[in-house]
This record gives structure tokens, C-alpha cells and sequence, in this order.
């Protein structure tokens, strides 16, 4: 799971040790040998895995049912989702990558607006690719001191970077594109890690329904604050339970669209969050005494404006609350 590998970011500097050896001849004094020096490695830790999930009920911004009194519920959507992502530790920081496949039932059909009349949906769900990277270079580390410690509070302070992109084959087919800087903060807590970020937010996206030129859109750039934890719960002895998550936050970044005649269907963004909390079972070493091979986990997730969209009585699907579960395998 991405969020128990993000425990690199407590990890920056491995001092290098070096072993000496006296040699005693029969008939010779004593002689001190310093013996080479062992090679520290670049990547102080690492961590790749696969993992798979099936979340439900999922919803989309303007995936929708009728009812019977004319007005509009969210559609429950299920979703199969297989993940690959790797994270990595250097001296001077860390890095997370991962790429999501994230298949729906046909509740959420595929489609596209290029077909002969403009319009074309099928019965079979979309698939989207969601890829994700996230770095962070040490403040403490790049100054060779400790400046940036207070204790109890913070124990380091990082510049931070990434940036996010998906594809999905439907009728709007988005093709987001984003970046994110800022400064990072790891909180000092007694054990796990919890990770605060304060980044600027630029997004470029597509809306399949507008016209050209308007349907290359270009976000206007805000603030985003990002929350990563992992704190290990030793409430039951022998059992090696942790609780992992992350909360995402994203201010309005207005329309996309200067064009007035396309605000019809690009109206104004609201709050973004997107809050999912996972309780792992680290079954590898329950089972076979070998930690962080095989994880099983089950979680929520609560995303409120997905995209930014915001809830209208004839527009629904902006609001997510979805129970998860699956397991993850690490692979190296």
C-alpha cells in the first residue's frame, strides 16, 4: 500500500562505519589494519508491490438514475482496481510512484463524443489509468544540519514535488494532467510516520462535451494540502495490525474556460477532499514470520466534490462513500 512504503520519508543519512582487525605475528609486533571501508548503498530503502482492490459503491460526477418523482440519485458504481507502486529512500530524500487501473461495471459505461453523431455510449464499463509521483528533498539534509528540527513538533521539513495524470474512456474522456509543489512537514510522533503538505496546485484537463476550442481546459493554479499517516496499532498482542491513509484537499480552481459559451458545462469548482483510511493486516508475518511480504486490508473512502465538481439537483455523483477491500503482494 502506498501509504505503509511512505514511511521512507523518515529515513535521509546512514553514517558509514568503518572495522579494524589486529594481526599478531609469532615474532612481530602488532600491526593495525584498517579494512576497506564498505560501499553504502544509494537507496537506503525500497519497496515495489502490487496490489489489488474492489471498491464499492464508487460514483462519477454525473453518472445518475432517475427516480420515479423525477428527481436524481447517484449511481453506485462498483470498481476492480489493480495498482502498481514503488517507493524509494535516498540520502537527501524520498520517492513514490504508482499507477492505478481502475475497471467499472457498466453503470459507468464507456464511451465517446468522436463517433458519427457525436455521441456514442456501450455496455460495458470504462477503464481509467490514474498515475501518480510524488518527491521530497531534505531541508536538513541538503544544509547538513538540523535547522529544520523542532523537537517534538516536526523532525524534518522537505521540498516537495510530483505530479499526477489519468486517461479514461468515456464521453467526457478527461485527460488530467497536474502538478504540485511545496514544502513538506514530518510531524514527530512516536512511532509511524505522519507526513503534512503545503503545495501549489496546477491542473490541465479535457471535457469531452465542449466544443473545440474549449475542450482543452487549464485550471487556475491554488492551494492543495496533503495528509499522509501510518501508525501501528499494538492493541492486540502477536496481531500485526497497522492503520494507513491519506487526506487530500484541493481549493476551487475556478472554471477551466474563459469562453462564456462553454460555461454550461464547465461551472465553478468547489473544495476538493478526498479522505481513505485503510486497517492492513500484515498476513507475511503473521502466518509465516516474514513482515512485508503479504498485506490484506479493508478500508473507506470518502471523496466530497470529486474533481471539483459541485452537487446540483439535476447533477449528481459528486459525492463518494465507498467501502474497499483487497490485499497487497510485495514484490521487492
Amino acid at each position: 500500500m502506498l501509504l505503509r512504503v511512505l514511511a521512507a520519508t523518515a529515513l535521509f543519512l546512514v553514517p558509514t562505519c568503518q572495522a579494524f582487525a589486529k594481526d599478531f605475528g609469532d615474532n612481530e609486533p602488532a600491526e593495525v589494519r584498517t579494512a576497506p571501508p564498505k560501499e553504502a548503498p544509494f537507496f537506503l530503502f525500497t519497496d515495489t508491490q502490487v496490489s489489488f482492490r474492489y471498491q464499492f459503491p464508487s460514483a462519477e460526477p454525473g453518472v445518475q438514475v432517475q427516480r420515479a418523482d423525477g428527481s436524481f440519485a447517484t449511481r453506485g458504481i462498483p470498481k476492480y482496481i489493480t495498482s502498481i507502486s514503488h517507493a524509494d529512500a535516498w540520502a537527501y530524500g524520498t520517492n513514490f510512484f504508482s499507477l492505478d487501473i481502475l475497471k467499472s461495471a457498466n453503470q459507468d459505461p464507456a464511451g465517446t463524443t468522436n463517433a458519427p453523431g457525436g455521441f456514442a455510449q456501450y455496455d460495458y464499463g470504462a477503464t481509467e489509468a490514474y498515475g501518480l509521483y510524488r518527491g521530497t528533498l531534505s531541508l536538513n539534509a541538503l544544509t547538513g544540519t538540523k535547522a529544520f528540527v523542532l523537537p517534538g513538533i516536526v523532525k524534518d521539513v522537505s521540498l516537495g514535488f510530483g505530479f499526477d495524470a489519468n486517461s479514461k474512456n468515456t464521453a467526457f474522456g478527461p485527460k488530467k494532467r497536474d502538478v504540485v509543489g511545496g514544502l513538506t512537514f514530518s510531524v514527530d510522533v512516536p512511532t509511524g510516520f505522519l507526513n503534512v503538505s503545503v503545495n501549489a496546485y496546477k491542473e490541465w484537463n479535457r471535457n469531452g462535451f465542449n466544443l473545440q476550442p474549449n475542450r482543452d481546459v487549464s485550471f487556475d493554479t491554488v492551494p492543495e494540502f496533503e495528509i499522509v499517516y501510518n501508525f501501528p496499532l499494538t492493541f492486540i498482542p502477536g496481531v500485526p495490525l497497522s492503520v494507513a491513509g491519506f487526506n487530500n484537499i484541493v481549493m476551487p480552481k475556478g472554471r477551466g474556460v474563459t469562453d462564456v459559451n462553454a460555461f454550461a458545462f464547465n461551472p465553478k469548482t468547489g473544495v476538493e477532499f478526498l479522505s481513505r483510511t485503510n486497517l492492513v493486516l500484515d498476513l507475511g508475518k503473521l502466518i509465516w514470520n516474514q513482515p512485508n511480504r503479504l498485506d490484506a486490508f479493508v478500508g473507506f473512502e470518502y471523496w466530497y466534490n470529486k474533481f471539483g465538481n459541485v452537487e446540483r439537483a439535476d447533477f449528481k455523483g459528486t459525492e463518494q462513500k465507498s467501502f474497499l477491500a483487497g490485499f497487497a503482494i510485495h514484490l521487492f
